[in-house]
């Protein structure tokens, strides 16, 4: 009994000492009947496309009714309607957007094909919701956005953290930071591709003519947290390590604010843990997960130890919350909440621009007038 006694109530000074915030088991939840928001129709056959379908699974109010592949990716087409159960496949872009039960476009292709396949869904009528980076330049995007506020179409860039719990969480714990001096983002991996560049075959990741590199495909997770978080910045400059092509492989952001600097890393050549600190006059707050992973936030203050743990996202999967997000706004027809995230889109793909163009980085798209 005394042995009881005594395990209780290191828990208990445990738990006093570092709460940890939650989200309620879901399986204790009720069952209800499911709501389908959308129809959605998947464009493309790459790994973003499985991670999706993945992310898609628990999603009650989103059904995924087509998919659509290049004719020369056919067989990974088939496999994947059939690892998924979607019930139809298409190798004709026209045809898929005009024949299938869709509602709404996943856009989940290279990133210089964004803008093109975009823009083509919308002007068929239909919802977006294209892979993040949004397009190849600031100009691209705004004509997108524009295009689907003439149409009156929801159209989102994926961008998993701004979507989560933790996000909004952390949003409602920084003014508890006092005024902002600090900011340092990393997000460092190690590409599974970059083996292979080191040997002379350049994949899309590292393509400068398919829009790709480090800043576009892994350092614009943390361009998101901290613009979410923050807003435009004054000014951007970009420095990077430059591969034998000319790309980024890596490199290091540097936005300035009023009152403080932000640094974002990002790095396909190295690794080292990803995490993110936001240092206020009042203490500090740590996430130590990739930014697109964001899994938990702790704040810890100067008069206090670093008890708050804040872990709240309610999927396994990263990609998840955001389409549930869309959906919901889809279903509400919150034209609101599009146009919130189409202001940050904006803002990322202008100081995304910018940092590129500083590091004399430039994309076909760049010198492109859409006819």
């Amino acid at each position: 009994m005394m042995l009881f006694c005594l395990y209780a109530l290191f828990i208990t000074l445990l738990t006093e000492r570092s709460r940890i915030f939650a989200p309620s088991n879901p399986n204790q939840l009720p069952i209800m009947k499911r709501m389908i928001y959308m129809n959605l129709g998947i464009a493309g056959s790459g790994g973003i496309v499985s991670e999706a379908l993945t992310a898609l699974e628990p999603v009650e109010s989103v059904q995924v009714k087509a998919i659509w592949v290049r004719p020369h990716s056919q067989p990974k087409g088939q496999a994947l309607a059939q690892d998924y159960d979607i019930p139809a496949l298409y190798t004709d872009y026209e045809a898929f957007l005009q024949q299938a039960d869709i509602d709404t476009v996943y856009i989940g292709l290279v990133n210089s094909a964004h803008y093109e396949y975009t823009r083509k869904a919308l002007l068929f009528g239909k919802n977006v919701i294209v892979e993040k980076p949004f397009a190849s330049n600031l100009r691209e995007v705004r004509e997108l956005l524009e295009l689907a506020q003439e149409k009156n179409l929801f159209l989102w860039e994926a961008v998993s953290l701004l979507h989560m719990p933790n996000f909004a969480k952390l949003q409602e714990l920084l003014p508890q930071l006092g005024t902002i001096r600090m900011v340092q983002a990393n997000y460092s991996q190690y590409s599974s591709r970059y083996d292979k560049y080191l040997a002379g075959t350049v994949l899309p990741a590292f393509d400068p003519q398919l829009s790709g590199g480090a800043l576009y495909d892994i350092n614009i997770y943390n361009l998101n947290l901290i613009i979410g978080l923050f807003g435009s910045p004054k000014s951007v400059s970009y420095h990077p390590t430059k591969g034998f092509n000319g790309i980024d492989t890596s490199g290091v952001a540097i936005l300035a604010y009023d009152g403080f600097q932000a640094i974002a890393v990002g790095a396909k050549d190295s690794a080292s843990p990803s995490g993110c600190l936001i240092q206020g006059e009042k203490g500090y707050i740590q996430i130590e997960s990739a930014p697109n992973e964001l899994t938990s936030i702790m704040l810890c203050l100067r008069k206090d130890d670093c008890k708050d743990v804040y872990a709240l996202n309610q999927y396994p999967h990263r990609l998840s919350h955001e389409f549930e997000a869309f959906a919901n706004m889809l279903q509400a027809q919150d034209f609101a909440g599009r146009d919130f995230y189409l202001d940050i889109s904006l803002k990322v793909a202008d100081i995304a621009e910018k940092a590129r163009r500083s590091a004399d980085i430039i994309f076909p798209a760049d010198h492109e007038i859409q006819q």
